[in-house]
């Protein structure tokens, strides 16, 4: 058997024991077995397809929608992959009403790593009513809660989690200190005693009948005690609650007065607040514009620098200046009609032939074991025309040299997908290991 069926076989073994703990609402162990899958198997795609609807399920819509991207990118034809996102682009508004959510998410999250655990608490507390299967908002709730000794609603927090993915570690972890706190493991632990402790009767077992026992003065005392007793509970609950009522409804008018004017200054005060919100909002509106107006003042004065010295490069014949300066420019900033001709002559130059300077200026950095340097011009003369597959296969070659796999397989699969006919393409295969 050779290495990639190998491969292939070891994937699927992984997707089917990922499928079946996503059956049993194991969604953290299943995300493992499917991530081991595309380990041995990218293209895998029912494994990726899988993997995205776990990620769904605990409400990281973003990471779901990364996977399934992918996979339609791997496979565009009969993939499951196009149904699930063209059910979410099919709802209007839902993509960013997500990015709403997932922005209350962090920064929640900053308030309760600065301390503000209470603005913590109320944007964490939207984030779920929003997406009631965040599984990490839930849990971030449940260790705010605990901070503060509230384990009853942590421990609501934990049970949605465990609710959508039963195997969770964090989650069952945090339950048992919950547990621990509230005396349910002590009860847990007393019903499985019980459960496990009964005996069947044996033979020689006897059952004891209750004892009669005769009347006597002691409970004639006792009667008159009971009698006492009752007579004293008519009165509680008789008398006392018309008093209590009657008391109840006196205090409740008096709050209610209260509560009118405390309403009356509070909406005052939210009045204020609002007038200096919108007032420090137009002052940092007014300074963004400013910042704004002054860096593209200098960018512009930048640009203008730039072309001069391209111009007296170009003069002395010096192309390497030209294209090294020119990559770097922002040809946007530049709108006079006379300067932006002159500029469009030094792009057409650049598209034709430029950016082939580049791409030997990284070669000679190549060679001079200049790695950083090689990847800048590349980059570069890619920026300047992205149709070149030599370069991007010289910089797959350096980062597989620097043991960057990662960033090497994707330029090669470039390559590989876009130049299936041409040398390269062998020799990127041959990098890839295929």
């Amino acid at each position: 058997m050779d290495y990639a069926r190998r491969c292939q076989r070891i994937a699927n073994g992984y997707y089917n024991q990922g499928l079946e703990k996503a059956k049993i609402r194991d969604l953290t162990g299943a995300a493992e077995c499917l991530k081991k899958s595309l380990h041995f198997h990218k293209y895998q795609t029912d494994a990726r397809n899988l993997l995205g609807l776990i990620y769904y399920e605990m409400g990281e819509t973003a990471e779901s929608l990364v996977q399934w991207v992918i996979s339609m990118n791997l496979q565009p034809d009969k993939n499951r992959a196009a149904l699930y996102l063209r059910e979410i682009q099919d709802k209007p508004g839902r993509l960013e009403a997500e990015s709403q959510n997932i922005k209350k998410y962090n920064q929640g999250l900053y308030h309760a790593q600065t301390g503000s655990d209470d603005l913590a608490v109320l944007l964490l507390g939207r984030v779920v009513e929003f997406n009631p299967h965040f599984v990490k908002a839930h849990l971030v709730l449940a260790l705010l809660y605990m901070s503060h000794g509230d384990y009853t609603k942590a421990g609501k927090s934990l049970q949605k989690v465990l609710q959508i993915d039963k195997s969770h570690p964090k989650a069952l972890w945090y339950m048992s200190i919950v547990k621990s706190h509230t005396g349910r493991a002590e009860v847990e632990r007393r019903k499985m005693d019980a459960a496990f402790s009964h005996r069947q009767m044996q033979d020689d077992d006897i059952i004891l009948p209750p004892t009669y026992k005769e009347t006597t003065g002691w409970l004639t005392i006792i009667n008159i005690a009971v009698g006492l007793v009752l007579g004293a509970a008519v009165i509680w609950f008789l008398v006392m609650p018309a008093m209590e009522r009657e008391l109840n409804h006196r205090h409740n008018q008096e709050m209610t007065g209260v509560l009118e004017q405390v309403n009356q200054k509070n909406l005052e005060l939210d009045a204020l607040k609002s007038d200096i919100s919108s007032m420090e909002s137009e002052r940092d509106n007014a300074m963004a514009s400013l910042l704004d107006m002054q860096q593209n003042e200098e960018g512009v004065i930048r640009q203008y620098q730039r072309l001069v010295q391209i111009l007296k490069a170009q003069a002395a014949q010096d192309m390497e200046t030209v294209a090294t300066v020119y990559a770097d420019m922002d040809i946007s900033l530049i709108t006079d009609p006379d300067t932006a001709a002159v500029v469009g002559e030094i792009t057409n130059y650049m598209t034709a032939e430029g950016f082939q300077v580049l791409a030997d200026l990284g070669d000679k950095a190549r060679d001079g074991k200049k790695q950083e340097e090689a990847l800048d011009y590349y980059q570069k003369s890619l920026n300047i025309k992205g149709d070149n597959p030599q370069v991007i296969y010289d910089m797959a070659m350096i980062y597989q040299s620097r043991d960057e796999r990662d960033k090497a397989n994707e330029l090669l699969g470039q390559v590989i997908m876009n130049y299936p006919n041409t040398e390269l393409a062998v020799l990127a295969k041959e990098a890839r290991g295929y």
